[in-house]
């Protein structure tokens, strides 16, 4: 339920594209799992949280907040996706708000689940000659797990309480935090 920003960027090299320059273009955001194992029965997975929590959404726009989204959309039957148009030379940013915790896909055991890994992914396209928005421009994703409050401050204290006792060349393995984070591009 807490509001995530994520600022899009026409991130086009210089001349690069020029046939979308003063149109908008469709991006499409979706949840899906992370993990490979989850991802081939991500439908059944999703369908048994509907029927646990009918009425609900997994990912929604919180509009208030976001700016220079035009036409937010999201489909009634699909939980875990949103769409909306933007102008790629304005300032535009959407506010997400996921509404599934990671550890509502794990097996129950006593407690102290692991969560899966989520990822928010992001597809962009063009406006066709036909006038749907169906020519691919771009995708990209970063990994997300999503906690209750307390549960995600509890996690990030033992992340960090683990990591201080590491050595300095095992601490080389891992990223370093960042206040934000740059969605990776997706082939």
């Amino acid at each position: 339920g807490q509001s995530y920003e994520i600022r899009m960027l026409d991130n086009r090299k210089l001349g690069e594209l020029p046939e979308i320059n003063g149109k908008l273009v469709k991006s499409i955001f979706r949840v899906v799992f992370h993990d490979r194992r989850l991802q081939y029965t991500e439908h059944q997975q999703l369908e048994g949280w509907r029927w646990n929590r009918p009425g609900d959404r997994i990912l929604d726009i919180d509009i208030p907040m976001s700016v220079g989204i035009i036409d937010p959309r999201a489909n009634p039957t699909q939980l875990n996706t949103v769409e909306f148009l933007w102008d790629p030379s304005k300032r535009t940013s959407v506010f997400i708000q996921v509404h599934c915790i990671s550890t509502e896909f794990t097996l129950r055991k006593h407690g102290g689940e692991k969560g899966v890994p989520f990822r928010v992914q992001i597809d962009t396209f063009r406006e066709s000659a036909s006038g749907d928005y169906t020519e691919h421009l771009h995708s990209a994703s970063c990994q997300i797990k999503v906690f209750k409050p307390k549960g995600a401050d509890r996690k990030q204290k033992t992340d960090r309480e683990k990591m201080e006792k590491r050595t300095p060349h095992e601490k080389e393995k891992y990223q370093p935090s960042y206040e934000t984070t740059i969605l990776t591009e997706v082939s």
